[in-house]
């Protein structure tokens, strides 16, 4: 028998389509429960304001992630290292996804103002910086990786593969004809829904991500490897973490 979803499960998954078709700033609390067929009024019984319910989302979307990562905990080393670089790489058709860390991307922005949304926010970053470090303290422990600083060497590496995620999803785009002029597209999801705004001409490539997940691979973590080693292809990284987990984080 199949296990149902809970109402807060369903609520969370309502908050990521409207995220994903409305983004941060114009998403209401209708718009979300319209997408995650429940009442307005409930969403406020359980959740007084918007930014109660985003904070909430934000959480349950870290929580996910840890989840994601611990379920990979007793790979070799070589393998969590990949799958980590791969988990940040967007292909040229992931509109949904990249809908989605659009309105991440300004939910973000909110850190600097917002103390809920700043605790959130650094919490993610304890994750991945800590996921990187374990990592690294595992197979150096094993003999897999050379001795580094796995605190400098971790940040480094989230710094520059976060940065090639949030450097495409806002300059991505391909030349387009002439009515379009460089201006922004509508796109669809699968569904055929509305799935907010990509940006067209005048940006970087839309496989970024991978190239710099690749340069990543070659310069940085090749240099870490230990006589002999030899790293998982980067493809099988992506498979492994981009079908585990609720949400595309």
């Amino acid at each position: 028998m199949s296990e149902q979803p809970s109402a807060a499960d369903e609520i969370m998954d309502g908050v990521y389509h409207a995220l994903r078709a409305h983004g941060y700033a114009d998403v209401t609390m209708q718009d979300i429960a319209d997408e995650c067929s429940k009442s307005k009024s409930l969403l406020h019984y359980h959740y007084d304001t918007k930014e109660d319910l985003l904070v909430a989302f934000l959480d349950h979307v870290i929580t996910d992630s840890e989840a994601r990562i611990e379920a990979h905990a007793d790979d070799p080393p070589t393998e969590r290292l990949v799958q980590f670089v791969g988990w940040f790489v967007f292909e040229p058709d992931a509109v949904d996804r990249e809908a989605f860390h659009i309105a991440l991307l300004e939910l973000r922005t909110q850190g600097p103002f917002n103390e809920r949304i700043r605790d959130q926010l650094v919490r993610s970053d304890r994750l991945l910086r800590g996921t990187v470090s374990d990592i690294l303290e595992s197979g150096i422990e094993a003999g897999i990786f050379r001795d580094v600083d796995v605190e400098e060497t971790a940040a480094l590496l989230v710094a520059t593969l976060d940065g090639a995620r949030t450097r495409q999803i806002t300059l991505s785009g391909e030349a387009n004809d002439d009515e379009s002029n460089g201006k922004a597209t509508d796109e669809k999801g699968e569904d055929g829904a509305e799935r907010g705004r990509k940006p067209t001409a005048g940006g970087v490539s839309s496989t970024y991500t991978r190239t710099v997940a690749e340069a990543t691979l070659q310069r940085v973590v090749g240099p870490l490897l230990a006589e002999g080693v030899e790293l998982p292809s980067l493809e099988d990284g992506i498979d492994e973490m981009t079908r585990d987990g609720r949400y595309e984080e």
